[in-house]
């Protein structure tokens, strides 16, 4: 039975935790009398609180309990070898994006597309970000419920654990997160992600030595337990023994290799802090174009320690629960971390890793909501539903646009906890991998635009993009849960998987979900870049 004294205080703890944060997101957001100080931050932001931000921001509960997943179920670091990629990135990024968006004042980057190509393109653009990050970011909130599940089970032995268990969970995270981001704007995203990126980091170090030191001979026990498993960084995912068709296939079905570093990587890297509402926000609330460039590239090098701790956690949680079994350890690995945290954590630590977790759910949440109400504010309320708007009505509708992506994000989320209780697949590949489906479309118009001046259709665009899209899901041989459509004419609810692969012949390869944006981008790009810009828009090269 739990002890009554360490309940009381890891309650204390996190309660004082919501405080601060929720106090200090209503503080921030206080002067927010224009669009462009809630989306921006007036551009005042030092850039150690934007790295702080971005680094908060990739760091999601994804990473916090999916990463030791990872760990746990890989017994190795391959999965960190993808930020080889990251930082290739980041340098194309801060030398090919940035500039145009500071040149020409964007408050959502999609505006940019409108300059170079017209609002078709922006409003696909856009579309696709508003329902990519909705997905992606609903399903890393899922882990929301985890914890909280993890907790009920701690608590109430024996109870069964349903979907409303994770389901209120959900609710509860985000209810707390879209209430300061609703009020404080991108001012109190970037200094409540300063405060959670610190516990974030401080928690993840102080499990690798707390899980450590409970083995019995330390390293040399942990060495001995895994008995020569590779657990190298880098693999190449070739076996040299089979024939070269077979192994090339098996290497492109294998999501952590150094060619989905080098790759793979790169390319998804550049969607995500080059194309996308969330990422990209936070850069433009930096000072200068130099500020912002620095604090981007320096994030991609914190990215590979934060990731290698996260990854020991898990590999070292499977040494321990190997020399000490645990009856009661949860099948699920996305629950594996959370358990220990929550049966094995001194009192008081745990509540402030629990913290922790909330802390990296709140931070890409928080972020999220608060680009989702931009993009929608400035790529669809004030061109189409209130031409004539005034500073406070976009206010007022940003924050209303806030709840609304909240309210959906909430949806997703108890979705995907619905589809992982079924499969008990790890929570990495579905998150980036829903992300992955339309950013690549992403990525290759707004390639078009910044390395070409004259190629690249408003009308062309948005049809080269959907089949961006397409090529994705067909050549990647995607499966989506989703529903029986014959089922549903009949007012049924009734589990399916769509395969969008089934067309391709079955010695082509699954390729993996790393490489989906450089499918989309590079069919995106040589399609669009087929067709003329009617209008001349050299100035919107950057």
């Amino acid at each position: 039975m739990p002890n009554h004294l360490s309940l009381w205080v890891d309650g204390f703890v996190i309660l004082v935790y919501f405080v601060v944060i929720v106090a200090i997101g209503l503080y921030a957001g206080r002067r927010n009398e224009t669009l462009q100080e809630f989306a921006l931050g007036g551009q005042k932001i030092p850039w150690w609180a934007v790295l702080a931000s971005i680094i908060a921001a990739e760091t999601s509960a994804a990473t916090f309990l999916g990463a030791p997943a990872e760990g746990y179920k890989t017994l190795g670091f391959s999965y960190a070898q993808l930020a080889i990629g990251t930082i290739l990135a980041r340098i194309l990024i801060a030398y090919l994006f940035i500039a145009p968006y500071f040149k020409f004042r964007v408050q959502s980057i999609y505006e940019y597309l409108t300059i170079r190509f017209g609002p078709r393109t922006k409003d696909m653009a856009s579309g696709i970000f508003l329902l990519g990050r909705v997905l992606g970011i609903g399903v890393r909130l899922y882990l929301g419920g985890v914890i909280l599940v993890v907790i009920w089970r701690y608590l109430f032995p024996g109870e069964p654990v349903t979907l409303q268990t994770y389901f209120w969970g959900i609710v509860f995270v985000t209810a707390v997160t879209t209430l300061y981001t609703a009020v404080g704007g991108i001012k109190a995203v970037v200094w409540t992600d300063l405060i959670q990126a610190c516990l974030m980091c401080g928690a993840v170090l102080f499990a690798v030595f707390t899980i450590l030191s409970g083995i019995p001979g330390g390293l040399a026990t942990v060495d001995r337990v895994l008995d020569g498993r590779d657990v190298a960084m880098f693999q190449t995912g070739w076996d040299a023994a089979k024939p070269f068709g077979e192994a090339l296939r098996a290497m492109l079905e294998t999501p952590y290799t150094i060619l989905a570093a080098l790759l793979g990587a790169t390319f998804l890297t550049m969607a995500t802090h080059g194309t996308d509402q969330d990422m990209v926000q936070r850069m433009l609330t930096a000072e200068n174009i130099g500020k912002s460039r620095f604090s981007l590239i320096l994030s991609g090098f914190a990215d590979i320690p934060i990731v290698l701790a996260f990854l020991a956690v898990g590999i070292l949680l499977w040494v321990h629960y190997r020399i000490s079994p645990d009856p009661l350890l949860p099948a699920a690995h996305n629950e594996i971390f959370a358990h220990y945290i929550v049966h094995e954590m001194p009192m008081g630590i745990r509540g402030l890793i629990v913290a922790g977790v909330f802390a990296t759910m709140m931070g890409s949440t928080s972020a999220a909501l608060n680009a989702l109400a931009t993009s929608f504010v400035r790529d669809f309320y004030q061109p189409y539903l209130n031409r004539n708007s005034t500073e406070r009505e976009s206010v007022r509708a940003a924050r209303t646009a806030t709840v609304a992506f909240g309210m959906a994000m909430i949806l997703v989320a108890t979705g995907a906890a619905y589809a992982v209780l079924r499969t008990n697949i790890t929570i990495i590949p579905l998150a980036l991998g829903v992300l992955s489906y339309g950013y690549g479309s992403l990525l290759g118009v707004f390639l078009l635009g910044i390395m070409t001046r004259r190629r690249g259709d408003d009308r062309a665009n948005v049809a080269a993009m959907l089949a961006g899209i397409g090529a994705v899901l067909v050549l990647g041989k995607v499966k989506v849960p989703a529903v029986d459509l014959v089922a549903l004419l009949r007012l049924e609810v009734v589990s399916a998987e769509w395969n969008f692969g089934a067309i391709m012949p079955g010695w082509w390869p699954a390729i993996a979900w790393p490489y989906f944006v450089f499918i989309g981008s590079v069919t995106t790009f040589a399609l669009a870049v087929c067709f003329p810009t009617k209008t001349r828009a050299e100035s919107a090269v950057g």
